[in-house]
């Protein structure tokens, strides 16, 4: 009878150890949750500023292909071409 006690108390020594093990485990997953939440946010606000810084580059070529620079001319050209395109369409669409 002896040795089943002392084996029940060993179950119980291992659980109360896994128990804990457990409540570390837990808290240490909710920790790094929180962490990815924080990452991924920081991710969206970064992609978002450099889409928009992306904008404003485009805007500036464009601006100083506008005020005579050889260089991005031909690039103007093709932009204003298909915006006037997508104006005709959205016309198109209009009069419909």
């Amino acid at each position: 009878m002896s040795e089943l006690t002392d084996i029940i108390n060993s179950l119980e020594v291992k659980f109360a150890k896994l128990m804990q093990r457990l409540g570390a485990l837990e808290a240490e997953n909710k920790q790094l949750k929180n962490s990815l939440l924080l990452a991924q946010e920081e991710i969206q606000k970064n992609e978002a500023q450099l889409d928009s810084i992306y904008k404003k580059y485009e805007s500036i070529q464009l601006a100083n292909s506008l005020l005579g620079s050889e260089e991005n001319r031909r690039d103007t050209k093709l932009k204003i071409n298909s915006l006037i395109k997508e104006i005709d369409q959205c016309i198109a669409h209009l009069t419909k």
